[in-house]
C-alpha cells in the first residue's frame, strides 16, 4: 500500500508539473475570489471521449452551497454541432437534461422550458465555466462563500454514445434524451475535513444519475456500468 501511494504523489507531481509547463490543459475559475482554493488533479481514463462534466459543493447534508466549474456547453445550452448544408461546426441552442442531471437538480434553477437546466438566457456565470478538456487537465478553482471545516465536492461526468450491453441503443425506445446519454452519468465524491491533517482526497464514484435526466436521484447501483467507469482514471482534490 505504501510503495502505491509512492507511486501515486509522484504520478500528481508529475501531472501538476506538465501542467506549469502547459502540456496539459489547466482551468481556472472564480480567480481573485477570497474564498478556500481548491486544485483538482484529473487524468484520463482509457474510454476518455470529450466527457462533459461539472464540479461543485455540497455541505455534509448533501445541501448544494456552490459551484466550482461546469462545462460551458451545458452552462449555456450552446453546442457545437455539423451544419450538413456547409460541412462544418456551427454552435446552436441544444438542451441535453441527460448529460448532468445530478448536478442540475442540485442547482436547483428551473429554466423558461421546466427543464433544471442553464439556458441562453440564465446561463451560467463565465467565471465558473469553460471548455471541455480533450485529455488530462488541472482544475484551479476558488469558491465564493466561506466554506465550514468539513464539506464535500462533488464530479459528475458523462460520455454520449458508450452503449454497453445493459445500456443499449433499444433500451428506451421512447426516451429521446436516453439516446444522447447512454450510459448515464457518474458521480464521484470527496469528504473534506480541514482538520484531518492531509489536503490531498482521492475522489471515488458514489453513483449514476438519471438515465434521460428525469430527476436528480442518485442510484449507487454501479454494477451495470461498464466502460463509463473508465472515463476517468484518477480524481484528486489538493486543497490550498
Amino acid at each position: 500500500m505504501m510503495m502505491k501511494k509512492i507511486f501515486f504523489v509522484f504520478g500528481l507531481i508529475v501531472l501538476i508539473a506538465k501542467a506549469v509547463f502547459a502540456q496539459v490543459d489547466t482551468l481556472m475559475t472564480n480567480a481573485g475570489l477570497d474564498g478556500q482554493k481548491i486544485m483538482l488533479v484529473f487524468e484520463k481514463g482509457k474510454e476518455h471521449n470529450h466527457p462533459l462534466m461539472a464540479v461543485w459543493i455540497e455541505d455534509l447534508d448533501s445541501n448544494y452551497v456552490e459551484t466550482l466549474y461546469v462545462a460551458k456547453s451545458i452552462g449555456t445550452s450552446v453546442f457545437n454541432y455539423g451544419d450538413k448544408s456547409s460541412g462544418q461546426w456551427k454552435p446552436g441552442v441544444i438542451r441535453r437534461p441527460a448529460a448532468l442531471p445530478y448536478w442540475v437538480h442540485k442547482r436547483g434553477i428551473e429554466a423558461e422550458d421546466g427543464l433544471y437546466l442553464p439556458s441562453v438566457y440564465h446561463p451560467v456565470a463565465d467565471a465558473i465555466t469553460g471548455p471541455t478538456p480533450k485529455s488530462d487537465f488541472v482544475l484551479l478553482a476558488g469558491t465564493e462563500k466561506e466554506l465550514p471545516e468539513k464539506f464535500r465536492v462533488l464530479f459528475e461526468i458523462n460520455q454520449s454514445w458508450d452503449w454497453n450491453e445493459y445500456w443499449s441503443n433499444t433500451k428506451f425506445p421512447d426516451e429521446p434524451e436516453y439516446r444522447a446519454s447512454s450510459q448515464p452519468s457518474i458521480i464521484y465524491e470527496a469528504v473534506i475535513d480541514m482538520n484531518d491533517g492531509t489536503n490531498e482526497y482521492f475522489m471515488e464514484a458514489i453513483g449514476h444519475g438519471h438515465y434521460s435526466g428525469k430527476d436528480g436521484q442518485l442510484y449507487t447501483d454501479l454494477s451495470t456500468l461498464t466502460t463509463a467507469k473508465e472515463i476517468a482514471g484518477r480524481i484528486v482534490l489538493v486543497l490550498e
